[in-house]
């Protein structure tokens, strides 16, 4: 199984639940803080492919919401350029196994995480 990364912030609440239950499972994971690392343009693309940019967007948080309203006509290049200028756009926590985007938020029961990391 490839390496797996999840980006996200120490203070989000959703990141630390996440982390928890990685940890809780004896699951290895390297974290990366948006903040101090950001995520090139060319990852960011790579996760997009994968995901989709929809997915992605960080819609509550207040980058988001200082977007101009253009943003609802955005393709994936204009997402992938302002993820990359403001990674707290990018929703969290965001889990990658090498350089693929297997999963986006953390949301629902063991099992289905599970599937989605491939523990």
């Amino acid at each position: 199984m490839a390496a797996l990364s999840v980006y996200g912030i120490p203070t989000c609440s959703t990141c630390k639940r996440a982390l928890r239950w990685l940890d809780d499972r004896a699951v290895t994971y390297t974290f990366v803080d948006t903040r101090q690392s950001p995520p090139t343009a060319e990852e960011i693309g790579q996760w997009v492919d994968a995901l989709g940019s929809k997915t992605m967007r960080n819609t509550s948080g207040q980058a988001y919401r200082s977007l101009d309203a253009s943003r609802s006509q955005w393709d994936d290049t204009r997402w992938i350029a302002e993820f990359a200028r403001e990674p707290m756009l990018l929703k969290r926590p965001l889990f990658v196994q090498g350089d693929r985007a297997v999963m986006v938020g953390f949301r629902g029961d063991d099992e289905t995480i599970t599937r989605k990391l491939n523990l």
